[in-house]
């Protein structure tokens, strides 16, 4: 694919300019929320509430704070699994 822009969830991500790109679930706990791992989120899926599963795609240099992150949520991991899919598509010229 030559054009590298992403439409999802009514965001145009140019994906070309991503610094980093990862899946994570977000966890509800405690009154809090946080972003863990695929890996941790099945580990502890029988103790932890998941809010949601993210797709996170970051515009800034590593080490730096991101300011311009966007993240595409999903309600199933499946449908994550499905996104990623589609994202990769755009690395391996499918």
């Amino acid at each position: 694919m030559s054009d590298m822009i992403y439409r999802a969830q009514g965001l145009e991500l140019d994906l070309s300019k991503i610094t980093r790109l990862y899946p994570a679930a977000l966890v509800a706990g405690g009154g809090a929320e946080a972003q863990v791992s695929l890996e941790w989120a099945e580990l502890k899926k029988d103790e932890v509430e998941i809010a949601e599963w993210i797709l996170v795609f970051d515009f800034d240099p590593p080490g730096e704070i991101p300011e311009h992150r966007q993240i595409l949520s999903y309600p199933s991991k499946e449908e994550l699994i499905a996104a990623m899919y589609e994202v990769s598509k755009y690395f391996d010229g499918s």
